[in-house]
């Protein structure tokens, strides 16, 4: 069994815990207690989050954990000497320490991210890199694992390093089990963006949101303004007025950053070459998807590929 903790402090936010209930549910599904889930602050007690909701801990001492996690905050954390000298301690001794979010300002406070590559919200970036520029930081990244140090972005990303745990732990059966049972449409590899097209989009109307998800689901399809308009059950001249008006973009541009999106996705997996790539995601050859890869992101597929292989 292995004793994981999660280390709250006042303000911390409490989407963070949710990455709790993959430990919890991974014990259901293995009919065992795999994993001995704790939550814990300096002192221990009740603990303030930064909306009004207080959770019970008991006091960091010298339990032995096997996995210790940091939760973030929507402000940059201020640790104390006590809660720095902590994981100080623990960081050659424990197997596994992360952050989830701004608790990245924690490790790299307490100095165990220098030489380091690290995530966290891609908001705070920049703040994380300024202070710190030891670290390498790489903020368009779901979670990132540098030795035994892991660290992920904010909000929901938490989850995603959670199941990443498990996976390393138990296998990726597990792991896609545990995601299926917490209703996920997929497990984001640790490279995926924190950027999706969709959100960034986001069109105002049932008709353009439809088109959309049409296309997401043809990709391979030649996706013309035609059949667009026809999914969004408008003329073309309609469709393409109103798409662009409520997203900002053209329709060719959106459904390129579409099929970006996916390719990148399906270079994470790693299990596809590229040629098999460009056909699934509808660039029809690689040079196509090569020239859009470097519109995008300024280098091409194989260089996404090879920066994605775990460090």
């Amino acid at each position: 069994m292995q004793r994981v903790g999660f280390i709250i402090y006042p303000g911390f936010q409490i989407i963070g815990l949710a990455a709790s209930t993959a430990f919890e549910i991974a014990n259901l599904v293995a009919q065992t207690q795999l994993y001995d889930v704790s939550v814990v602050s300096e002192t221990g007690g009740t603990v303030s989050g930064s909306d009004a909701i207080a959770v019970g801990s008991a006091p960091l001492d010298n339990t032995h954990f096997d996995t210790l996690i940091l939760l973030g905050g929507t402000a940059v954390p201020a640790p104390s000497v006590g809660m720095l000298s902590y994981v100080r301690r623990a960081a050659p001794v424990v197997r596994r320490l992360a952050s989830i979010c701004t608790g990245a300002f924690i490790l790299a406070e307490a100095g165990l991210l220098d030489g380091r590559r690290a995530t966290t919200h891609w908001m705070m970036a920049p703040e994380l890199r300024t202070r710190f520029p030891a670290i390498k930081v790489e903020e368009d990244r779901i979670f990132l694992i540098d030795g035994n140090i892991w660290t992920s972005a904010g909000m929901s990303a938490g989850i995603d390093l959670a199941l990443a745990m498990i996976e390393k732990d138990m296998g990726a059966d597990m792991a896609r089990s545990v995601a299926q049972k917490l209703v996920l449409y997929h497990r984001r590899a640790g490279g995926q963006s924190q950027h999706s097209t969709l959100l960034k989009l986001e069109p105002k109307s049932d008709r353009i949101q439809r088109a959309l998800d049409h296309a997401r689901s043809h990709l391979r399809n030649a996706l013309s303004v035609e059949e667009l308009a026809e999914a969004a059950n408008l003329s073309p001249r309609q469709f393409s007025r109103i798409f662009r008006a409520e997203t900002g973009e053209s329709p060719a541009k959106a459904i390129e950053h579409l099929r970006i999106e996916a390719a990148r996705l399906m270079l994470e997996q790693g299990r596809h070459p590229i040629d098999v790539i460009a056909r699934e995601t509808g660039f029809d050859d690689r040079n196509r998807m090569r020239r859009a890869f470097l519109r995008a992101y300024g280098v091409p597929p194989q260089d996404i590929r090879r920066n994605l292989a775990p460090a």
